[in-house]
């Protein structure tokens, strides 16, 4: 039986409530009008619809948000149950000053700040974010964000190639690292080939880490990209030597997890040329497919091949600091056939998050936060691994985050097991990026992990890994 909303006086449905429903003659008679379909007369009879769309019947506001929040009361939160599913997205804890902040008036409904001289808080606020990622990834220069990380790596590396192409001896080339998600290599890919960029695999050994031996080849190309930490967790201590292999003429584009940058080397330190990542986890939490925000820094020499929108520090006529967009023209915004990137915007208020968030836990929180994420993650290691049927897929390698283990079954059967039996989300079952992976998971904890969250998960594995002997 359809339920419908009543009256305060009896058993009929109650109309919805919104004021001009119920007007439409009144309105039609306004402009001239005698029915709906005077409004569609400029549109030719033999490409209107006619017959009615396949839909259920109308419902009043009230009933239309009934539905939905039943509809959303079966979701299963992230934060309702264990979850060690990380694979790109973290959850980290955000302060609740965070979305308190970003949802004020002036944040929230901001445009895009063309007009320096009505705009200066919001530019402002852009340029303190760009002087965070600087300080954090170890170079002078970055932007105001990218869409995400792997919009900001395929960026990177056609700015790269734009940069390097004259000189390279290895023409419209770079290496790829074999171990970046699927997804991120998808989208290089689409930014490369209508370019006619040749994009080649950079190897890792059985260890996980980057085969330098193999990484020579890459010298001469225009870039090469790697990720710290790899799409396994896994620290790789070869980056650090990889600028010298492929040598100056050659970008070193590496990829980064912000939050690991309050214990390790930033990227600038050993020869980075651009350093991109996902900021998610600065100032939001898993989003499930959005919106979220990539970071994009780089040295001088590629800052006006630099994509999306920078703000610079000047000066007024009264001689007070002032903040405009700067370098990258309107054309790379408004007239796409002029511009030289796919990027004609970015994720301000998301990003502003993420400053907030940084801003709040300065330097030594940072380090705190990083802490905390390593800390769970060998805390996860140390409960799993000694039980009877989990390998460990890189047992001597250094993890961040996340590390892979291995199964006597198929992953996804240990996944549904945890979600059905335990209320866990117990990972990433890693066939869905490598079909040759099938019995590997992918296992993620970050700082919102606990011992107890840690000993349920231990457990359900071992109920899992007794069910079938």
């Amino acid at each position: 039986m359809e339920r419908r909303p009543y009256g305060a006086l009896g058993g009929e449905p109650l109309v919805d409530q919104l004021p001009n429903l119920g007007r439409e003659e009144e309105m039609l008679a306004a402009m001239g009008m005698t029915s709906i379909d005077d409004l569609f007369t400029d549109i030719p009879e033999h490409v209107r619809r006619v017959e009615p769309l396949d839909l259920p019947p109308p419902q009043t506001e009230e009933e239309i948000l009934r539905e939905a929040r039943m509809l959303l009361d079966m979701n299963i939160s992230v934060d309702s149950r264990p979850s060690f599913l990380g694979a790109g997205l973290y959850s980290n804890y955000v302060p609740t000053m965070v979305p308190m902040l970003a949802t004020r008036g002036e944040f929230l409904t901001a445009y895009t700040p063309y007009q320096p001289e009505v705009s200066q808080g919001m530019l402002q606020a852009m340029w303190e974010f760009q002087t965070m990622v600087s300080e954090l990834v170890g170079l002078p220069v970055s932007n105001v964000s990218m869409y995400d990380a792997s919009t900001a790596a395929a960026e990177a590396l056609t700015c790269a190639v734009r940069v390097h192409d004259r000189k390279a001896t290895q023409k419209s080339t770079i290496f790829v690292s074999e171990l970046i998600p699927p997804h991120r290599m998808s989208v290089i890919h689409n930014y490369t080939q209508g370019a006619e960029i040749v994009v080649k695999p950079l190897p890792h050994g059985d260890d996980g880490l980057l085969d330098l031996t193999a990484a020579a080849a890459a010298e001469g190309a225009c870039a090469v990209y790697v990720e710290q930490p790899n799409a396994l967790g896994l620290l790789d201590p070869g980056i650090c030597e990889l600028k010298s292999i492929v040598g100056e003429n050659t970008a070193l584009v590496v990829g980064v997890q912000p939050v690991s940058l309050g214990l390790v080397a930033p990227p600038g330190d050993y020869g980075a040329d651009i350093v991109v990542g996902e900021g998610q986890p600065f100032g939001i939490g898993p989003t499930a497919g959005g919106p979220i925000y990539g970071l994009f820094a780089c040295s001088q020499a590629y800052i006006r091949q630099m994509p999306g929108r920078i703000v610079g520090l000047s000066m007024d006529s009264d001689g007070e600091r002032a903040f405009t967009l700067t370098l990258s023209t309107r054309e790379q915004h408004i007239r796409r056939h002029r511009a030289t990137s796919n990027i004609c915007s970015n994720e301000t208020l998301i990003a502003l998050m993420g400053a907030m968030h940084m801003a709040l836990l300065g330097p030594e929180g940072l380090q705190t936060l990083a802490q905390r994420n390593a800390g769970a993650c060998a805390a996860t290691k140390a409960a799993l691994l000694p039980l009877d049927g989990v390998e460990s897929v890189h047992p001597n390698g250094t993890h961040f985050n996340e590390f892979a283990i291995r199964l006597p079954r198929p992953a996804a059967d240990l996944l549904s097991f945890l979600d059905e039996e335990c209320d866990i989300t117990g990972g990433f079952d890693l066939s869905q990026w490598w079909p040759n992976r099938e019995n590997e998971l992918l296992v993620c904890a970050t700082d919102q992990i606990d011992s107890e969250d840690i000993e349920e998960l231990a457990e359900g594995i071992q109920d899992w890994l007794e069910g079938y002997e």
